[in-house]
């Protein structure tokens, strides 16, 4: 390991203690008994190729040491917990700080999250309501409760503080009202025998189900559909020469009332989504959408409501309250806290966003710097903050912000230690700490720790190449290639795009650009993608397949993993059928399932963990004592498969089950689409819960391309460079140019400028974020948009443009 004698520290600590954090045998994952000194009071960044062990090394030792310590400072009945939740393998760690997390990974919040909560805002607005409001006379003071539609003072009772109703109407109940109810004209109502028989017990009523829908009395009609009574009535069936029918009791219900059970109550996916195709997603009439009591919404300040204001983009609401003269001491202090809270989120180019944006529409990327503007307010001093890419997401002019907002953290008296594969992050850091060389089991050792210049002797880094080395020299122009057809989007409006026209051309690769917030993954990801879908059903249209492949977990709990996903896990457990000991045994593919009982251990149900509740605490989960992990039970785990048993299989590595399955093609086929898109360091059984946003949009990836498809197929992406180093990334291009040489279409929305250099067409949206953004500001090749002068991408496009080509294939 190339170590640098000493960490550079800017401090005089004359206490006498260690100004480093120094970890010996660390052993988490892949790492191979590492021993490393990192300085404190500095910014440290962990760099290495995707699946090296830099986040091993960062999160799974440091900040989990770092949490384990905190848990046993907490409280004498959290001690008893501290066994089961595991402390990381390492030796040991001396002088590390209390730490914060800021992970990526986290799950995604709900749908009642939002940017208010997540920053803590909205609770300093409700105060400004509550404290500093304009209220109508004679109006009592409201608690600051009551400005919050998520709780029981404040939310609309008619939609319970969504903001919006699920309602029926007769054109959604009955789409063809030319049918008589006997030949089927109420589509919502259930199929077969159920259906059949409120069909005999209308007729029982007396209602005419052979006359046209439309032919019925308006009263008729309404009570069939909406009525709330459920008469009960004796049905003589008609009866059929074959067989006898008797007489029975049948209780009527209408549609409304059985699309509104059938949505809210039902287990069955399948029936909930057939119901929710009757029903009208539409704001509430009685809060017009702003989710509140009518007595929160009749307090003011600035001459507008709680509503109006958390409906502002953070950039103009800091304007309002700025250009409103405090009316008392309560109102300037609140006003002014307000604004120094509103302060870092702007700073990191998130001003964009409005305090109601609902967290789930927000990328991780956006999250995490959420998070992290929360944490500048917080003034902690002496802690270590560890950051997962917090430029995940980041146009190059954002990246600079982010950069001053981690020097404030470190200014502050904190230690920073972020996980990181942007270059100009890394070229920032005091102190670089280096994994590799490769992923996986050829990964795991320090390569380097020391100052960022020092690592240009490490001849094994795959960083040090991409952060020193001269770029390849020019070699042959690359040619563009020529589209072959397009598709036209015309008078776009939607979030902040406004009557947008543009066009994509096919058979190419496209890459869309523009600083945060600008509009890119709402035209792609929404626009386009809606207007392909509905276009690919059309004659003479040229894309047969819309494929998107987005960050999304491949799963929300630890269930899910890259085996179940990509199919892998059924060809698996029929190798384990085909074993002597399970065919003696008589066993099926179902016994090799950790998700149903009979193979798996009862005691974690197949999870593996068991979830460790803590007080005031997020709970963790800890190796199940029974398996320890294994997910099975100790008979299922007799039966061997050429030596290993069912949990060592799922314990293999993509690149050693490669080996292990070549002969086995449906397996090799899988493993060879992993292993090709970089991602043969993950584990077969790797939880869904533990992989990044870019590890499972690849895992996506890689399922596609292991179906060979001949029809035109057009391939969405959002950032998949996201979590990626940059040998990673001429991996991942190589697949996605051999996509559009195949005769496909690819588009991305990227901030990776080499990736874009390496484009057929970029479409650059702007100027800025939210509503200063939403236009096209320059579209093209890449050298006509570098060449662009209002485009605030084009500089660091036309850098990379001078600097070599970028990796296309």
């Amino acid at each position: 390991m190339h170590q640098s004698t000493e960490p550079r520290t800017d401090h005089g600590h004359g206490h006498g203690h260690d100004p480093y954090v120094r970890v010996r045998g660390a052993r988490e994952h892949n790492l191979r008994g590492v021993d490393v000194d990192i300085p404190r009071d500095a910014l440290t960044v962990f760099t290495g190729v995707s699946g090296s062990g830099k986040s091993s090394l960062a999160f799974g030792t440091l900040y989990a040491e770092a949490q384990r310590r905190y848990f046993e400072s907490v409280a004498p009945y959290a001690r008893r917990l501290i066994h089961q939740v595991g402390a990381p393998k390492v030796d040991s760690v001396t002088g590390l700080p209390p730490a914060v997390s800021l992970e990526q990974r986290r799950s995604s919040p709900g749908s009642r999250s939002s940017v208010g909560t997540v920053t803590l805002l909205s609770n300093s607005l409700r105060m400004l309501f509550s404290r500093a409001g304009t209220y109508p006379p004679g109006a009592p003071r409201l608690d600051s409760d009551a400005f919050s539609p998520n709780t029981a003072a404040g939310a609309c009772p008619s939609c319970h503080g969504l903001g919006r109703i699920h309602r029926t109407s007769e054109e959604l109940l009955v789409p063809d009202p030319g049918l008589s109810v006997r030949e089927g004209a109420i589509a919502a109502w259930p199929g077969a025998w159920q259906g059949k028989n409120l069909r005999d017990i209308l007729e029982t009523l007396g209602h005419d189900v052979d006359r046209p829908w439309r032919e019925l009395p308006a009263k008729d009609r309404e009570w069939i559909l909406f009525t709330e009574e459920q008469p009960v009535v004796t049905v003589h069936p008609v009866r059929d020469a074959d067989r006898i029918q008797r007489p029975y009791q049948g209780t009527y219900m209408s549609a409304h009332r059985y699309v509104m059970r059938t949505f809210s109550d039902s287990k069955s996916a399948t029936l909930r989504a057939r119901a929710e195709k009757f029903l009208a997603d539409a704001p509430c009439p009685v809060c017009e959408g702003r989710r509140l009591r009518p007595e929160a919404l009749a307090v003011t300040f600035a001459g507008r409501t709680v509503a109006e204001l958390a409906a502002l983009a953070l950039t103009d609401l800091d304007a309002v309250l700025a250009a409103t003269p405090p009316d008392g001491e309560a109102a300037r202090v609140l006003a002014d806290d307000l604004r120094a809270r509103i302060a870092p989120v702007t700073e990191l180019g998130l001003g964009y966003l409005s305090l109601d944006r609902t967290a789930p529409t927000l990328s991780t990327g956006e999250l995490q710097r959420l998070r992290l503007a929360t944490q500048l307010r917080s003034g902690l001093f002496g802690v270590v903050y560890v950051l997962d890419e917090p430029s995940a997401g980041l146009h190059p002019a954002d990246t600079e912000a982010l950069l001053g907002v981690l020097d404030r953290l470190k200014e502050a008296g904190n230690t920073v230690f972020v996980v990181e594969h942007h270059l100009d992050v890394v070229r920032h850091a005091d102190w670089l700490v280096d994994v590799g060389p490769l992923a996986g089991e050829r990964g795991g050792r320090v390569l380097h720790s020391g100052p960022p210049e020092a690592l240009a002797d490490v001849a094994d880094s795959a960083t040090a190449r991409h952060l020193f080395a001269p770029r390849e020299p020019a070699g042959p122009a690359r040619t563009v290639r020529t589209p072959a057809g397009e598709v036209h989007l015309s008078g776009v409006d939607r979030h902040n795009l406004r009557d947008l026209d543009a066009r994509f051309p096919l058979g190419v690769f496209t890459a869309v650009t523009g600083v945060s917030g600008s509009g890119k993954s709402t035209l792609v990801g929404q626009v386009l993608a809606r207007q392909v879908d509905e276009g690919i059903a059309g004659p003479g249209f040229p894309v047969r397949r819309l494929v998107e492949v987005d960050q999304k977990p491949i799963g929300r709990t630890p269930r899910s993993n890259l085996a179940t996903y990509t199919g892998l896990f059924d060809v698996v457990r029929r190798l384990f059928t085909q074993a002597p000991e399970a065919r003696a045994r008589g066993w099926k593919a179902g016994r090799f399932s950790f998700n149903v009982a009979g193979g798996r251990c009862e005691t974690c149900q197949g999870e593996g963990f068991v979830s460790v509740e803590l007080l005031f605490l997020p709970s963790t989960y800890a190796p199940c004592p029974d398996c320890g992990g294994a997910r099975y039970n100790a008979e299922t785990l007799e039966v061997r498969y050429r030596g290993l048993d069912i949990a060592e299989v799922l314990a293999l590595t993509v690149e050693a089950a490669a080996r292990f399955f070549a002969d086995v093609p449906a397996a090799a086929r899988s493993l060879r689409a992993l292993e090709e898109i970089g991602l043969g360091y993950l584990r077969l059984g790797q939880p869904a819960t533990e992989l990044s946003g870019g590890e499972a949009q690849r895992i996506k990836l890689a399922t596609e391309l292991q179906r060979v498809r001949r029809d035109h197929t057009l391939y969405l992406l959002d950032e998949p460079t996201t979590g990626l180093h940059p040998a990673d990334v001429r991996v991942l291009l190589r697949q996605l140019h051999g996509l559009v040489d195949a005769g496909h279409s690819v588009v991305v929305v990227e901030h990776d400028m080499d990736v874009v250099a390496g484009a057929d067409w970029v479409i650059d949206l702007g100027p800025g974020g939210g509503a200063e953004g939403g236009r096209i500001v320059a579209a093209g090749t890449p050298e006509e948009v570098a060449g662009s002068p209002v485009s605030r991408t084009a500089p660091y496009l036309a850098r990379a443009l001078a600097s070599g080509p970028a990796a296309a294939g």
